[in-house]
């Protein structure tokens, strides 16, 4: 089972949708400008998205639509988007726009031959716009394919400003005052962290963020491509350093057994849900959209994030996903879906899902006004001004069976190291032996 990389459960309705393929048709809408150069042509996009993501998505196609004429149809994949993706082209019904939501898939994509490299036009907008980062992140061996649309900033700890102003807490800036503020809140009479164990990719999130502070962005790097093995001095010093928070059940709201019964959504239940039990939660900025949508928060004033800490002395991390837009060789309509992701690299499409919100551009020429409340603004500002030291979610990096298959690889054995952190380096060493295997298959 592959995991939604960026925007996870932006929304409960996204929970309840199954995952299996649906459609919906986004017909033309009565606006001005633009040269209606692609009417009565039709541009078929796939995607991850459900639920209000995908009916934010369809303003920004229908504002395509309006600009050029040209009707879209949105098809959802659910999770595993190379599977659905590869069986539609071998069916001969491929479609003309994939959004990619992982490195790892965008890599296999090229290296089959089904992606046709970006027009001049969308490369030029891209390298204007965009930090050289995320044009780093869509190219393959040089040749450039993906284009970041849709970004998750997920170096965000979430919190619930009552519970930490009744414990007198500020947000911290260090890793280790986070631990000690984590103790202050504990004896105010909530657990300082509800923590989703029982979804292992949350883990490797912890994991990447205490690391790419620590280690550094080139060991990251290194790491991220197997450059660098699991048993590196670095690797167990991070798992020691995450050990200290798991290990500690006064931190932990439940314990390290509750965490590890605990997936996602629960975990911001915790924080934000009708019984607190926890003041923080980590994860991306997409935990806004649960508190919102799902518990009512006001985000902002019954919920808000600081940025992950520095670890250790190192620079505070800034850690992505994304959603690249490709063009499929195969599509019917490839030269029209190319027009439209000439389209996605502009500002002016990214607003149109900034002002609607649970979204995020990387895009730097996107005015912050565009957003439509303070703190998704200061999300925006972190990402984008982090510029080229942004890195990507280092498991969306690797193969699935190591950084993205529920129960195997980097999932369990971080779950594993939840359940008991005693041994950092046995466990850096069964990492080892895991990406090893998965890097050669």
């Amino acid at each position: 089972m592959m995991r939604r990389r960026t925007t996870l459960l932006t929304t409960c309705t996204a929970l309840a949708l199954a995952l299996g393929a649906t459609a919906c048709g986004g017909g033309p809408v009565s606006a001005g400008g633009g040269d209606k150069s692609l009417s009565g042509q039709t541009v078929t996009v796939a995607g991850v998205w459900s639920g209000s993501e995908q009916k934010n998505f369809q303003k920004v196609l229908d504002a395509f639509t309006a600009k050029t004429g040209a009707k879209t149809q949105f098809v959802s994949t659910g999770d595993n988007v190379s599977t659905v993706v590869g069986s539609k082209i071998e069916g001969g019904n491929a479609p003309d726009v994939v959004m990619v939501p992982q490195i790892g898939v965008l890599d296999q994509f090229a290296k089959k031959g089904w992606l046709t490299p970006l027009s001049p036009t969308a490369q030029q907008t891209i390298t204007a716009d965009y930090a050289p980062v995320w044009k780093k992140y869509g190219s393959v061996d040089g040749t450039l394919y993906g284009l970041y649309f849709k970004a998750a900033h997920k170096s965000t700890v979430w919190y619930s400003p009552q519970a930490l102003t009744q414990a007198g807490v500020k947000p911290p800036k260090t890793y280790d005052e986070l631990l000690k503020a984590g103790h202050t809140v504990s004896d105010s009479g909530l657990a300082a962290f509800a923590v989703a164990g029982e979804d292992g990719w949350t883990l490797t999130d912890w994991f990447e963020n205490v690391y790419l502070s620590q280690a550094g962005p080139e060991k990251y790097d290194a790491l991220a491509a197997h450059k660098l093995k699991w048993t590196d001095p670095s690797v167990v010093t991070a798992l020691t350093t995450l050990g200290k928070l798991f290990k500690d059940k006064q931190l932990l709201a439940g314990g390290q057994k509750e965490a590890l019964n605990t997936d996602f959504p629960s975990s911001v239940e915790k924080v934000f849900g009708p019984k607190p039990e926890a003041g923080m939660v980590y994860e991306g900025d997409f935990v806004a959209g649960v508190a919102h949508d799902q518990f009512g928060k006001t985000i902002g004033k019954d919920a808000n994030f600081f940025p992950f800490p520095a670890v250790d002395g190192g620079t505070a991390p800034v850690v992505s996903g994304g959603d690249a837009a490709v063009v499929l060789k195969d599509g019917k309509n490839a030269k029209a879906g190319m027009k439209l992701l000439e389209y996605l690299a502009t500002p002016e499409a990214a607003a149109v899902w900034a002002k609607a919100g649970g979204f995020l551009s990387p895009n730097q020429k996107l005015d912050l006004a565009s957003y439509a409340d303070d703190v998704t603004r200061a999300t925006a500002k972190s990402l984008v001004g982090a510029g080229d030291s942004v890195r990507f979610d280092m498991s969306d990096q690797a193969p699935a069976a190591f950084g993205g298959t529920k129960g195997a690889g980097e999932w369990k054995l971080l779950q594993d190291f939840l359940r008991d952190p005693s041994d950092p380096k046995g466990t850096a060493a069964q990492l080892e032996s895991a990406a090893a295997k998965a890097y050669q298959g």
